[in-house]
């Protein structure tokens, strides 16, 4: 007898329909699948084998055929353990084929028939979505995650015979539902991180002000115990809040990766992604030999913070050219090749020397120009093109530390983020909401970033006399556009100019060694 369950499928962050097809013929007792599954899924001929025997059930002595449709996408993880357990039920007569209609079925089976949580379930809620009217039954630990996407009936199941039970309509059917602006309001918040934290630095703090309102990628160089760190971890508080569906996108590829938790099912911060220097290329863009989301995806609609910047293998720091440039990385491997959207600001940090002084004015460097300059040649000039403001953070005095001023807080920063960020939604408007200065292309660089004659001739200066690239020139019309955006003017004036090119410190200051 054959049976057919609906079941939902992961490749990359996208859920796709997999039909589960159940066949019980006579012959020599076996069980296979096909279907391109991989080793977690033919070790699911043992799980469903006890899980069935555990519960009950009785477990047919024939021969078993399981396939997975489509067969040319490869299936990977255990999360198709219930609707071949499903199947083989349906297939023995052990359970009506028409209470199974129009139901999607995920979860891993323990041996005595215990569901167990899955990853990937709010891509697989979402593929269920597109379908109007259609339920799906997931473990009871992934039900707060599915039950994200409304247009999706979810009922959460702790074991196989509960879900039996459930078909037999011999429970009642209670649909786990989410109130997503209490979720808001509850955990849309960063605890404990604030700009009226960090004493001084208010050069600093307007830099990451204009990086946030245009979302521009930035350099922070300083002295160890300048504050670069803490004013880093501290950016992600002045960003607009997450939509509905930036919200959406960013779960997606934790849920894929398997860091979603009970407490923590949905992301509603914007992520702040900091990875030690010792991480590898396929760390960092995602990889091994099935292909998944790095640390640049993971960053997704946030923050990728880079500490010790130059302490990175060369290697690692390349790959992150594609999804500065592309806002996605795309990993080619023999078995798929699969792009993971990776849109977020890079925020950097280094030394300005080996020993981190030459730019103090209390301590010596001890550093000789050849060290500087090995360290320096660790950061290419392509991907230091690529970060639009370089920053000296200077050490603080001991009068600004002890002092009582009151510092601006992350509040009253975000809302002239904001404001800017309205100016370019509300300009940019066919290009879509997330469209930024910083996503500036050369077309859209003539038509809004019109220069009076007075800025074209103080950027022709910094060229000839600073050695500016074509792209770095670039850059540095896009983040005066955003100077002009906070300041509220319609054009870039000499002003805006004159302090976007200040904010190219190593073009400036460290040229000479490098």
């Amino acid at each position: 007898m054959l049976a057919k369950i609906a079941s939902i499928g992961v490749l990359g962050i996208e859920g796709y329909p997999v039909e589960v097809e159940v066949d019980i013929s006579e012959g020599l007792p076996s069980f296979s699948i096909v279907g391109l599954p991989d080793l977690a899924i033919k070790e699911s001929i043992d799980r469903v084998r006890s899980a069935l025997k555990n519960s009950g059930f009785t477990f047919p002595r024939k021969r078993i055929t399981v396939n997975l449709a489509p067969c040319d996408i490869k299936k990977e993880g255990p999360a198709f353990d219930l609707p071949i357990a499903l199947g083989v039920l349906q297939a023995t007569s052990q359970l009506a084929s028409r209470s199974l209609l129009g139901t999607f079925f995920c979860g891993e089976l323990a041996l005595d028939g215990t569901l167990r949580p899955v990853t990937g379930i709010l891509p697989r809620a979402v593929s269920v979505g597109k379908i109007l009217g259609r339920e799906f039954v997931v473990p009871r630990a992934n039900a707060f995650e599915a039950a994200v996407v409304q247009r999706v009936s979810v009922y959460a199941m702790k074991t196989l015979m509960e879900v039996v039970r459930f078909l037999r309509q011999e429970l009642k059917r209670e649909r786990i539902q989410i109130d997503t602006e209490k979720l808001w309001k509850e955990n849309g918040h960063y605890d404990g991180l604030d700009f009226r934290d960090v004493k001084g630095q208010p050069h600093a703090k307007r830099a990451l002000e204009i990086a946030a309102a245009g979302g521009h990628n930035l350099l922070l160089i300083g002295p160890p115990g300048a504050g670069k760190t803490m004013l880093a971890r501290r950016f992600p508080t002045i960003l607009s809040s997450l939509s509905l569906e930036e919200a959406i996108e960013t779960t997606k590829i934790h849920s894929v990766c398997g860091y979603l938790t009970h407490k923590r099912h949905f992301i509603t911060t914007r992520p702040f992604r900091a990875p030690h220097h010792t991480i590898s290329d396929a760390g960092l863009a995602g990889g091994t030999a099935h292909p998944k989301p790095g640390e640049v995806s993971l960053a997704h609609h946030g923050v990728l913070f880079l500490d010790e910047l130059p302490e990175f293998k060369r290697n690692v720091l390349e790959v992150l050219r594609q999804p500065i440039e592309e806002g996605r990385v795309t990993l080619s491997r023999a078995e798929a090749s699969i792009s993971y959207p990776a849109r977020f600001i890079l925020i950097c940090a280094m030394n300005p020397c080996p020993c981190g002084y030459l730019t103090d004015p209390k301590r010596e460097c001890r550093c000789t120009p050849y060290q500087i300059e090995r360290y320096h040649s660790r950061i290419s000039g392509p991907l230091l093109d690529r970060i639009d403001i370089h920053l000296e953070v200077p050490p603080l005095r001991f009068e600004e530390m002890t002092q009582g001023k009151t510092e601006e807080t992350s509040k009253a920063i975000r809302e002239r983020v904001n404001h800017a960020r309205q100016l370019q939604r509300k300009r940019y408007k066919d290009r879509g909401p997330e469209f930024c200065n910083a996503s500036l292309g050369p077309k859209e660089m003539s038509s809004y970033c019109t220069l009076t004659p007075e800025g074209k001739d103080l950027l022709r200066v910094a060229i000839q006399e600073l050695g500016f690239s074509m792209r770095a020139y670039d850059r540095v019309l896009k983040v005066a556009r955003t100077i002009a955006d906070l300041e509220g003017c319609d054009d870039i004036q000499t002003p805006h100019v004159s302090e976007a090119i200040g904010y190219r410190t190593l073009d400036r200051t460290f040229r000479k060694f490098s």
